[in-house]
């Protein structure tokens, strides 16, 4: 049989969200989210305090009460069960708690409970799946170690591999380097582009450092007021106009040299609140000073 090659069939792990609402109180938080997570890449959500990124995050995962629709790989989120969707979608939430007692190994097996009926317990696979996690995640060494021993880099990085025995295909992840030094925070962003680069799991975190979203998102999500101020390469997300309306401060930008991927610098407060638009790009920044 001769002819064109039918196209491979997109990987799994896509999520695409459709006029998403979330109300708490009484008071509409998100306000009509549309937006597209390519499957296969990693998006960062940035925003200011309040702009609604974690809510986003509660919504896609199915944590929140939603309007709209939250879709995967095509399919309506809330069609699944709670087993299917836990299998498909893992999050690792900001400020997780689990007793100081548990060991790292066993805090990863309950990664597990989402493939298990329940008269099985210890099964050999998922032995294998923890040992392959605590491997892939750099924590064979401390897998008998209790969580309250642990460094905060440590305990990030327990919970990342506690999301990853889901083996999902979608990795949601609430401002994963919160209270870590920068060094931490390096190993955690690298560990999740790593997975990402050779697991194809789709990536959607939230993140505060600009730069490091630049670094490491191929695509970013800016959200001011609940709503979607723009989105696209870091190139275009994170011009300093976009980020002076979002953000309300002004900023320089460069050329890493080694990955030519934005570095953003922030130097003084806009004049504009943010959230609210400005029709110009502003003036270049001087650090110590006033524009030039």
């Amino acid at each position: 049989m001769t002819g064109t090659a039918l196209p491979a069939p997109a990987p799994p792990g896509g999520i695409r969200t459709v006029d998403l609402r979330v109300e708490l109180a009484g008071t509409e938080i998100l306000h009509g989210i549309d937006a597209d997570f390519r499957a296969g890449a990693i998006h960062a959500v940035l925003g200011p305090n309040g702009s609604g990124k974690t809510t986003l995050i509660r919504a896609i995962c199915g944590a929140l009460h939603c309007t709209g629709e939250v879709l995967l790989d095509g399919r309506p989120v809330s069609d699944l069960s709670s087993t299917a969707r836990a299998r498909a979608i893992a999050t690792v939430w900001q400020s997780p708690r689990i007793s100081s007692d548990v060991t790292v190994r066993r805090m990863i097996g309950y990664g597990r409970y989402a493939h298990r009926r329940w008269w099985q317990a210890g099964l050999s696979d998922d032995q294998q799946v923890v040992d392959n996690v605590l491997d892939l995640t750099g924590l064979t060494h401390l897998a008998d170690r209790r969580m309250g021993t642990l460094s905060g880099g440590e305990r990030q990085r327990a919970w990342l591999a506690t999301a990853l025995a889901q083996q999902p295909t979608v990795l949601l992840l609430d401002e994963p380097t919160t209270y870590l030094d920068i060094a931490f925070q390096i190993d955690i962003l690298d560990l999740v582009a790593e997975l990402n680069r050779e697991r194809g799991i789709t990536v959607i975190m939230v993140l505060h450092d600009l730069t490091q979203a630049a670094r490491y998102a191929d695509t970013c999500l800016v959200m001011t007021q609940g709503r979607v101020l723009t989105a696209g390469a870091p190139q275009e997300a994170l011009a300093p106009v976009v980020v002076r309306e979002g953000f309300g401060v002004d900023v320089w930008t460069t050329s890493d040299p080694l990955t030519g991927r934005p570095v953003v610098q922030p130097c003084r407060r806009a004049a504009a609140t943010p959230g609210t638009a400005v029709d110009h790009a502003p003036d270049a920044c001087t650090l110590g000073g006033p524009a030039s």
